[in-house]
């Protein structure tokens, strides 16, 4: 059973995923809004719901230790095999303005997560962790990113929309809630189904949480920008991935700390690491050419690959 749910849950994300895209995109040329900001808001934290219902339910438990894991993995996912599977799939070019402006916010957010989380060695304290204070500077950084995201709205036309199919607003509207509800469903099915298979293989269930549901949250920014890459909506396909990294650092982690204090593992503090490398890659590869290519996201593929391994060895 748990077979075909899994098939039925990737049906969801991928016809959710088609129907949100071209829903988000229709809205950007109705309100002449520039698709890259659809997809660093509206998509972005449309397919970061998943990551946002474990993280703020576990804080809310007050067992949010894997609210911090949980958005590490995702954002490196983003970074490695989203960006890379959707450029080897359809390499995208990436705006100037991208280069200049949206993607250093990813970067900051790095540096700001390993700051504020490695106290024992910026502050000489006995463990680190991730204080109600440390939540609220989170949150006033994301507080800052929605108020560059609304100024660019208001200051910005969409120039880049023409090819865009013209549809009724009910209709995009429509397409866009009816696709968001498919990807956040067809997730949660691929992730138990995934999770009770692997288990019934002899996976323990931290190393099923470290990779299938770390992968799974992450599945809605894959489908989503893979769709939309195929689609040459490539600002959605990159906003996307930056808009959910932004999400989960600043609002998930900011609301969840909030919440609870989370306590931060040694192993975390590397995935931290991990993650300001992984960025500068993207980031280098991204800006050279003005543009990802194949050779480019197979290479992103597979740092993801040698990262898996490396979580599974040290779990």
């Amino acid at each position: 059973m748990n077979y075909v749910l899994i098939l039925v849950g990737f049906v969801l994300l991928i016809k959710g995923a088609d129907y949100f895209v071209d829903g988000a995109s229709a809205i950007a040329k109705t309100f002449k809004i520039p698709t890259l900001v659809i997809g660093l808001t509206i998509v972005a934290f449309g397919t970061s719901a998943p990551e946002a219902a474990v993280s703020i339910t576990s804080a809310i438990q007050g067992q949010n230790a894997i609210a911090m894991g949980n958005v590490v993995g995702s954002n490196i996912f983003n970074l490695l095999m989203v960006v890379g599977v959707s450029a080897f799939i359809c390499p995208f070019s990436v705006k100037k303005s991208i280069l200049l402006k949206e993607f250093p916010f990813v970067l900051l957010s790095g540096i700001v997560l390993l700051v504020i989380s490695f106290d024992t060695a910026l502050q000489g304290s006995a463990q680190n962790i991730l204080t109600r204070g440390d939540g609220i500077i989170l949150l006033l950084f994301f507080g800052i990113f929605m108020y560059y995201l609304i100024a660019m709205a208001i200051t910005s036309k969409d120039d880049d929309c023409e090819d865009i199919e013209e549809m009724p607003l009910k209709k995009s509207i429509l397409l866009s809630i009816i696709g968001i509800i498919g990807i956040v469903f067809g997730g949660k099915i691929v992730v138990d189904s995934a999770s009770a298979i692997a288990i019934q293989w002899g996976m323990s269930e931290t190393l099923v949480g470290l990779t299938i549901v770390a992968i799974g949250t992450s599945l809605p920014e894959l489908v989503t920008s893979v769709v939309a890459a195929k689609k040459n909506q490539s600002d959605i396909a990159l906003g996307n991935v930056i808009g959910s990294n932004m999400f989960n650092a600043f609002f998930i982690l900011g609301i969840s700390a909030t919440i609870h204090p989370i306590q931060i593992g040694a192993s975390v503090i590397t995935d931290l690491v991990v993650l300001l490398i992984v960025t500068l890659i993207t980031y280098a590869f991204a800006i050279s050419k003005k543009k990802v290519n194949k050779m480019e996201g197979a290479t992103l593929v597979i740092i993801y690959i040698i990262y898996m391994a490396y979580i599974i060895m040290r779990n």
